[in-house]
């Protein structure tokens, strides 16, 4: 599989003024959801800058306890998409809520995480740069070339780390999905 690094967004795009963001409308969570994923995608790189700086800082006061933490989540998450893969009820919980399939994977790494004395760490350093990433993507208007650079994500021309990462999440659309599974086939 061939995963091609989204590029770093202009700052000035990634932090407009106001006039490029507005409080998404919570009655149509579906609208609101396409909005997230489609910023996520998007501006992808922008947000591993950012989070890898609060990374950083964190894990430069406490390097072990941010190394265990990311270990922890990223076992946790690898063990429920796997559980999620193969459990027909998780699979369905996915994908109707994948919030709180995200909640459930942040809660369970906290338990963990909390048996080793890291909680600072995991909030600061792993919990505080999701929630930004989220604010982030629910409050920014998309523009016609994040609609553009999603759909070619979407139809499988371009594999980014976070298309994988929501591809998990089976955030993408089924008809897309049967699409890209269809070109697949034939390239082989």
């Amino acid at each position: 599989m061939d995963v091609n690094i989204a590029p770093l967004r202009a700052w000035d795009d990634f932090f407009p003024g106001s006039d490029r963001f507005a409080r998404p409308d919570f009655r149509d969570i579906s609208k609101w959801n396409n909005r997230v994923v489609s910023n996520l995608l998007y501006y992808q790189t922008n947000y591993l800058v950012v989070a890898a700086m609060m990374i950083s800082v964190v894990g430069f006061l406490s390097p072990f306890n941010m190394i265990l933490g990311g270990i922890v989540v990223v076992l946790v998450f690898t063990g429920f998409v796997w559980a999620a893969h193969n459990k027909d009820i998780l699979r369905r919980m996915k994908k109707q809520y994948p919030t709180a399939f995200v909640m459930v994977v942040m809660l369970a790494s906290y338990f963990l995480i909390s048996l080793f004395g890291g909680v600072m760490v995991f909030v600061f350093g792993i919990t505080f740069p999701l929630l930004l990433m989220f604010i982030h993507a629910s409050l920014r208007l998309r523009n016609l070339k994040n609609k553009l650079e999603n759909k070619m994500e979407e139809i499988g021309l371009k594999r980014t780390p976070m298309g994988i990462v929501l591809d998990a999440l089976e955030q993408q659309e089924e008809a897309i999905t049967k699409f890209t599974d269809y070109i697949s086939k034939m390239k082989e």
